[in-house]
């Protein structure tokens, strides 16, 4: 059984516009996001993302758990990688004696230092939009797109339909597996099958967990064989094919793929012309902070 994610038709402004014309919108906010380190871009960037996950009306009861793989993944990018080591920021930042604490530790018998400025601390700031604002327009997709439509959306925008499909399966591969891995932890349960308590070191935990991953990799394996041989007995790629799905496009989705297409040409302008591109410190920001 081939699952997907979870969609509910919520007659919102994004339900209405056409896949095609949210796909090219997300992928040039991207683009735009990305060309960019200076503020006066991202700041405007994320408002226009904070704005487009509005217009799919979700829920954080719907989309909780998606939120906390963002989160973990920007506390990892933004405290501990920019904010504690300062890895993040790399050559992007300037060095600067501006601190607002520095400490030496001794980890092994070797002094580490450990210390945040307020240029590092800016450019937390500035990766934490551009990392959310990314993720607020991708993250409305899977819930508020019908998963009948990831097909036939690739297909339209000019991608072989071996490709299309292959885009298609893989959308509904994450929540396949899980299904799986649920029905396969109830049917272990039922057998007396305790994961809660995989307890000792971890040659015995690995042992104790290989009765539920075994046949969950076995499943995923056997169901990828079944839809490729399945595909192979219907002939499909030998020619052109059709889509039960239908795509409207619409005034409105016009509007909006101009809108990204006129953000990413704006950003690439200011960033050539300009030369807006480079990361800078507000000098508000700096005063603000006593420097």
């Amino acid at each position: 059984m081939i699952a997907a994610f979870s969609f509910r038709d919520r007659n919102s402004v994004m339900n209405r516009l056409d896949p095609r014309a949210r796909w090219i919108f997300s992928l040039a906010y991207t683009l735009a996001m990305m060309l960019s380190w200076d503020w006066h871009i991202i700041t405007p960037l994320f408002i226009l993302g904070v704005i487009w996950y509005s217009m799919a009306d979700l829920s954080f009861k719907e989309t909780r758990r998606s939120w906390m793989m963002v989160s973990m993944m920007l506390f990892m990018m933004v405290l501990v990688n920019t904010i504690l080591t300062g890895g993040g920021a790399g050559r992007i930042v300037p060095v600067t004696q501006n601190h607002i604490w520095a400490h030496d530790f001794q980890i092994l018998g070797r002094s580490i230092h450990f210390g945040l400025t307020a240029d590092r601390l800016w450019f937390a700031i500035c990766q934490l939009m551009r990392i959310l604002g990314i993720s607020l327009v991708f993250l409305v997709i899977p819930f508020s797109m019908d998963t009948r439509a990831y097909g036939v959306t690739f297909s339209r925008l000019g991608l072989p339909d071996k490709g299309a499909y292959t885009i298609e399966l893989a959308m509904r591969f994450l929540p396949t597996l899980m299904l799986n891995m649920n029905t396969t932890l109830d049917a272990q349960k039922a057998r007396g099958y305790e994961i809660e308590k995989v307890k000792g070191g971890i040659i015995k935990r690995m042992a104790r967990v290989a009765p539920f991953l075994v046949p969950v990799t076995m499943n995923a394996i056997s169901s990828s064989e079944d839809v490729a041989d399945a595909m192979d007995l219907r002939g499909f790629g030998t020619q052109k094919r059709s889509w039960l799905y239908q795509l409207n496009w619409k005034p409105w989705d016009t509007f909006i793929v101009a809108l990204g297409l006129l953000a990413f040409a704006a950003v690439l302008l200011l960033v050539t012309l300009r030369g807006m591109g480079a990361f800078v410190t507000p000098a508000w920001f700096l005063r603000a902070l006593g420097f």
